[in-house]
């Protein structure tokens, strides 16, 4: 009987357990939210696929991409929580569909190319947390409806085209934290009511078209740690005095806003570590009472500050640099501002005081070895007995920029497995493992130096990820415009070879999810991308896993043996599961076209080795989304540049093909030539003629200290023109490049000028059987913000005047020296207000020296018609060249034409040696624009 019982007891379990596990596989998505994420798709333009998986099955049950839900049921549906769709290519519209996903909590579209107006149905998400829209194409104004949004903690519209007034609105947002609407084209005054909001910890607003006066009521915050202004037009304001008082803020950012007014007294802001009022026209002295104790950086330079330097910018433990360049400051020096910070351990310590009326040092004159203080274009450097001691040479002050390598240990390669590498901090040496790839953006850093901070950093973004100190290996860092501070980073599991999928999983959350908050030193940071590698495979059934179990514990609790039952079913589903994917991930999937070559070389990974010391770190000079550039010299002696793509990269393979497809049968001298391709043992590189001169977007930078002339710049602009001709005219069959921007145009030992990188070149449309071509090819958008053609980007009809348009813009920059997007302004848009105004010279760079202005004139008429929004009215190529060639004839004689008298020619070298101090070199495939970290022309002197 007791059999019976016990048989009977666990068929009810069976049937309960089956009955149980049919309601939970009937749960789905609310059918309203269904529609919705369909109709948000069919708004965007996907042309890479990621958002496939949204074609069948049900959102939340179905590992839809970057759909993320509740675990458990509410009100009989299951809800979308999150929509992560960061970097994801996609472009379109946000449709106002996206107001129905009722209860979401993230909405994350954070770098793609999206664009049309912010949909004003988002206000009445009212669970919306985090709103992240930033690094996108989005114009139009802010809704006055986010302003409602009650539990928003995150606003993000930074690197838009958003123009209009900051709503009055936004004093509502009371959960609000973060507010970063930086680089895009607000305008008015800044909201006084913004003051009330209790929580604001962030408030980024620089680079816009901000005007009126600042609000003194942001005084009275109760919380503002940071406050960046920068590049706005507050033209004849002052800085509010009660400033002075803000007894949360960190840092004050209010370079080139036109800011008048005395320099205010920050000695009662406590916490202050970063002061920078540069480039205003502030009057008056230097307040004599001491700073913040903890300050790291003073930037007072470009105003008109007078008097003497105060002794009570001495004794600051923590400084790294107090830059009072171009003022009116007179008198003495007094050498104990640096000599107190000798015992402070900086390994970088900066003193700017050129071009000021300053006559002598008092005190010591000896600079410890860790302290740079800069005095050009002071009286003092004609003081014969100073004139020896201090620095008198011109400097720009760059923030230090670099990667963070320990030394490592001789090891066997790990290439033999896929994506595995060495781990140089990991205490089990020559381990070989699988890491996670971030790239991570600090937005508003309160330093100036990295370097002293970064052990600091490690341990503080470490313990916040719940890993080891030695788990994370910075692979490079660089700063940028801002500034701010961008890296590369290495997550690496813990002494084992993979991070098993619920730690990937767990790790992405956090960074993606703003759950984490480093020390206030380091400001708001945000996610540039999570490269998952062989574990993305692994993610969705990680996704797949902790729904449906948390599904299942909301309804089966209480019965342990359906619990068992489960736990069990489990258990073997994600045993097999991993199983394969740990398999999968040594094995390449990647499948290789076969490619078309002509006169060019097949090498060896073995030669690539030999060329490059195997890849040393010496011989790196590149880096970007695709992969790593190295310096290298074949066994013949000729120098060359390595592309080696990352293993994996769809993108980078599809254009690896391009390349040599299209490159092995172009020969122009205005063409950068491919040497040969590597194509074996898991590696695909591409070898180019090295280009010595680098690229030309960086001889144009304003920290050039050999600024191109004129008719340098003029031949240049011929030369290209030439190049681009060529592809459209003379190539079989002819080529729209697609990519055209100054960073793709490089420079040889002679500067003659070469267009490179043809990764999203596309061929001109083939006559048809009467003879007939098509005037266009239609394809999605890709090339680089500033340089596309606004037609191309709106109607996706790709053309040879959309080549013409690129062109035009890197004339543009040719003629200011500017870039094509900077500070929340358009070249384009800025040239032309100025042309048709007649203030064509106030434009002209004036580092190009002296220049016929009758050829100045034609050539900026030439560049402004290449860049008309229409592309019928804009010049064919051939007329582009044709002009000018007009213009070069119009020159007075000049030698310009054999400039390689001026410039020393490369030795003949039999092994390389790279240096990656020099001006930066570009070989890497940028479809996103932004691609490229950091790359630098290399040294080349025989070892």
């Amino acid at each position: 009987m007791t059999k019976l019982n016990f048989a009977f007891s666990i068929m009810l379990l069976v049937i309960l357990f089956h009955y149980l596990l049919q309601r939970t596989v009937a749960q789905v998505t609310d059918p309203m939210e269904v529609r919705a994420l369909k109709t948000i798709k069919s708004s965007l333009n996907d042309p890479v696929g990621n958002l496939n998986s949204w074609n069948s099955g049900d959102p939340c049950t179905s590992n839809w991409n970057g759909v993320f839900c509740y675990p458990t049921p509410n009100n009989g549906h299951l809800h979308v929580q999150k929509l992560h769709l960061l970097k994801l290519n996609l472009s379109g519209n946000l449709a106002p569909e996206i107001g129905l996903l009722s209860q979401l909590q993230i909405l994350d579209v954070m770098r793609n190319m999206i664009n049309g107006t912010i949909p004003r149905e988002i206000g009445s998400i009212t669970s919306l947390k985090l709103l992240l829209l930033n690094g996108n194409a989005i114009s139009g104004s802010l809704p006055d409806e986010i302003g409602y949004l009650p539990n928003l903690n995150r606003l993000q519209i930074d690197e838009n085209q958003i123009s209009g007034p900051i709503p009055k609105s936004f004093a509502n947002l009371s959960s609000v934290e973060h507010l970063h609407m930086n680089n895009n084209s607000l305008s008015g005054q800044i909201p006084p009511e913004l003051s009330g909001l209790p929580r604001l910890l962030h408030l980024l607003v620089d680079n816009n078209n901000l005007s009126g006066r600042l609000p003194s009521e942001f005084s009275k915050m109760p919380n503002l740690k940071i406050l960046q202004l920068d590049n706005n037009n507050f033209s004849g304001r002052t800085i509010p005095a009660s400033y002075g008082n803000m007894s949360t803020l960190l840092k004050l950012s209010l370079r080139n806003c036109s800011l008048q007014g005395f320099l205010p007294d920050f000695s009662g802001v406590p916490q202050l570590g970063y002061l920078d009022l540069s480039w205003n026209y502030l009057t008056g002295p230097i307040p004599s009472r001491k700073l913040s104790a903890i300050i790291t950086t003073i930037k007072l330079s470009n105003n008109r500050l007078r008097g003497s330097i105060p002794s009570n910018l001495s004794g600051l433990p923590f400084l790294q640099l107090l830059s009072l360049s171009n003022n009116r400051l007179s008198g003495s020096v007094p050498s104990s501002i640096w000599q107190d910070n000798i015992s402070t351990g900086n390994k970088r310590l900066i003193f700017d005081f050129q071009n000021n009326l300053l006559t002598n040092i008092t005190g010591s004159s000896t600079f410890p070895a860790n302290v740079t203080v800069l005095f050009y274009g002071n009286p003092v450097c004609s003081n014969h007995v100073q004139a020896n001691l201090v620095n008198c040479e011109p400097q720009t002050v760059n923030p230090a920029s670099g990667s963070i390598r320990s030394s490592q240990i001789t090891c066997p390669s790990c290439r033999t497995e896929l994506y595995y590498e060495h781990n140089p901090l990991s205490p089990i040496p020559c381990l070989c493992a699988v890491p996670l790839g971030v790239g991570y953006r600090l937005k508003s850093p309160g330093i100036s130096d990295f370097r002293p901070y970064i052990d600091d950093f490690r341990a503080d973004l470490t313990f916040l990820l719940g890993l080891h100190f030695y788990q994370l290996y910075f692979d490079l860092y660089s700063w940028e415009a801002g500034p701010r501070l961008r890296m590369y980073l290495k997550l690496f599991p813990d002494n084992t070879s993979l991070f098993n999928t619920s730690e990937v999983l767990r790790i992405k959350q956090m960074l993606a999810g703003w759950e984490i908050t480093l020390s206030d030193v380091f400001g708001p940071y945000e996610l540039l991308n999570f490269t998952l590698g062989p574990y993305s495979s692994m993610v969705p059934s990680i996704k797949r896993s902790s729904l449906s179990t948390g599904a299942l514990i909301g309804i089966v609790v209480g019965s342990v043996v359906g619990g068992a039952i489960i736990s069990s079913v489990i258990s073997v589903f994600v045993m097999r599961k991993c199983s394969r994917h740990i398999i999968g991930s040594r094995k390449r999937t990647t499948s290789r076209n076969t490619i078309k070559m002509n006169d060019v070389k097949c090498f060896t990974v073995e030669e690539m080795e030999r060329a490059t010391d195997n890849f040393s770190c010496s011989s790196l000079i590149g880096h970007g989304g695709y992969g790593m550039v190295y310096g290298g010299v074949l066994v013949d002696g000729m120098i060359v540049a390595i592309k080696r793509l990352q293993v994996g990269s769809f993108q980078g393979s599809k254009e690896f093909s391009t390349e040599i497809e299209l490159l092995s049968r172009l020969h122009h001298r205005n063409l950068v030539s491919l040497v040969g391709y590597c194509d074996e043992e898991d590696e695909q590189m591409l070898v180019y003629e090295f280009m010595s001169n680098g690229n030309l977007r960086d001889h144009l930078s304003s920290n050039c200290k050999d600024p191109l002339s004129f008719p340098l710049r003029l031949r240049i602009a011929l030369e290209t023109a030439r190049g681009i001709l060529y592809l459209h005219s003379e190539a079989d069959p002819p080529i729209f490049h697609r990519d055209i921007k100054a960073s793709n145009i490089l420079l040889d030992s002679k500067f003659t000028a070469k267009v490179a990188d043809f990764g999203l070149s596309r061929l001109a449309p083939l006559p048809d059987i009467e003879g007939v071509s098509a005037d266009h090819v239609s394809t999605v958008v890709k090339g680089t913000p500033g340089y596309l053609d606004p037609e191309y980007f709106l109607t996706y009809r790709l053309t040879d005047k959309s080549d013409v348009y690129s062109l035009g813009v890197v004339f543009l920059e040719l003629l200011t020296g500017m870039q094509p997007i900077t500070f929340g302004k358009n070249l384009v848009r800025e040239v032309s207000m100025a042309y048709q105004s007649g203030r064509t010279f106030t434009i002209i760079d004036e580092r190009m020296g002296s220049y016929p202005s009758d050829c100045i004139e034609k050539f900026v008429s030439l560049a402004y018609s290449c860049c008309q929004a229409q592309p019928d009215a804009r010049p064919s190529m051939s007329a582009v060249v044709r002009e000018l060639e007009k213009i070069w004839a119009m020159m007075p004689d000049t030698d310009i034409l054999h400039p390689e008298s001026a410039i020393t020619e490369l030795g003949n070298t039999t092994a390389p040696l790279f240096s990656r101090a020099a001006a930066p070199y570009s070989y890497l495939s940028s479809a996103s624009g932004s691609d490229v970290l950091r790359s630098v022309v290399p040294n080349v002197s025989p070892r």
